[in-house]
């Protein structure tokens, strides 16, 4: 990763994005029996009424990126209803690498109906242990409806959106987070059954102080790097209609490291994992580390916190954060943009802000994924992208 203190390049304007889908390709998938779409690099509108199945072409697309996808949903939630619980999902991908083709799904157990342990992956036909694998040919970013809370709703949330940018340039944040969740949970469990002390317990707490300032350390450089390249997006428009942002992080670790070595905080947070066991075991629960910390957003030309700000201003802002971060990822990769996955983008934006929302993308070249309940609110896309009106288990292409 390039060091924080580095300015970030902007990404360049470029016609052909090198990261797109050419095919997809859905079989018993959500509200699909089969659905295959033929595309072209350019950005993808799904137009159709509420509940006529476009997030669930997303939630497929999701997952071609490592992870559970942008819904989360449990691997048995995305068979269709009533069929045998098989689904899958293919597509040809262009990526930094050249074309490749990716597929993942799920098989039902033999006789009695009961589902895989894990989804199934494999690249160009070879099987792949896990998702994490897809990880080096797909980045990929997402915002659905529930993210217009993001600035309203827990910490949680906001820790979630700031680790899934971070993996898009950095995928072994993803480890370095299983690992850390793994160690907790483990420790969590020894103090609920009595244990306060052993070596166990020590070498769980030597892997979440490990662990847990690795991930305190990425993501602060991520935020460094994201700050930098709001700046220069303010620079280069200053009247933007997404207004520029002031990012941060708040937490203990976080402040620690801000002002001490990443090997001190590590010592200091595995003493303090030691002398809190009593506390914790009481609780139930770790209350220091990693999982405390909060992304920090406020509207700059304001000066006021994100949450503050009305409806379409927090949209506006989310958006802005969106795009500086597909910059920042482009000038990390050499030009490649992240795909953009855009659940009713265009709720609470109003008409300029679409259209300049649209401009922005087409500058990226980035092959976004928009849905919306109405053609119109898209017009200014008509000629450079692709049109599809989705219901009844189908899309057709209309453009």
């Amino acid at each position: 990763m390039a060091s924080a203190t580095e300015q970030e390049t902007p990404a360049a304007p470029h016609a052909s994005p090198r990261l797109w889908v050419e095919r997809l390709t859905l079989t018993h998938f959500r509200s699909y029996a089969a659905l295959a779409l033929e595309l072209a690099p350019e950005p993808i509108v799904l137009t159709g009424a509420n509940g006529s199945g476009k997030t669930n072409v997303l939630e497929a697309v999701s997952l071609l990126a490592p992870g559970q996808g942008l819904r989360q949903a449990p691997l048995s939630d995305l068979a269709r209803s009533g069929g045998d619980g098989n689904w899958s999902v293919s597509a040809r991908v262009h990526t930094a690498v050249g074309p490749v083709t990716i597929g993942t799904g799920q098989s039902a157990g033999p006789g009695n109906g009961d589902r895989a342990a894990g989804r199934l992956v494999r690249i160009d036909g070879e099987s792949k242990s896990g998702s994490g694998a897809l990880g080096e040919y797909v980045e990929m970013v997402w915002v659905t409806p529930a993210t217009d809370g993001l600035f309203t709703g827990p910490a949680s949330e906001r820790r979630r959106f700031l680790d899934r940018l971070i993996v898009c340039f950095d995928p072994g944040h993803r480890t370095r987070a299983g690992r850390f969740e793994r160690a907790m949970a483990q420790r969590n469990r020894l103090l609920s059954d009595g244990v306060t002390r052993g070596a166990q317990l020590d070498g769980l707490e030597l892997v979440m102080a490990e662990m847990g300032i690795a991930i305190a350390a990425a993501r602060a450089e991520a935020v460094a790097a994201l700050a930098s390249v709001i700046d220069a997006r303010r620079a280069r428009d200053p009247d933007s209609p997404f207004p520029w942002s002031e990012v941060g992080l708040e937490g203990a670790i976080d402040r620690d490291l801000a002002a001490r070595a990443a090997v001190d905080v590590e010592d200091a947070y595995a003493r303090q994992l030691r002398d809190v066991r009593e506390r914790d075991r009481a609780a139930g629960r770790a209350f220091d580390g990693p999982h405390r910390s909060d992304l920090l957003v406020a509207h700059g030309p304001k000066a006021t916190a994100a949450r503050h700000a009305s409806t379409g201003e927090q949209k506006a802002l989310l958006m802005g954060l969106l795009l500086a971060h597909a910059e920042l990822v482009a000038a990390r990769r050499d030009g490649e943009t992240p795909m953009l996955l855009l659940d009713e983008v265009t709720a609470h934006l109003d008409a300029d802000r679409r259209a300049a929302l649209f401009d922005e993308l087409l500058r990226l070249g980035t092959q976004a994924w928009m849905t919306g309940t109405d053609h119109q609110s898209f017009a200014s896309l008509s000629g450079k992208a692709q049109f599809w009106r989705v219901g009844e288990g189908s899309a057709v292409r209309v453009d």
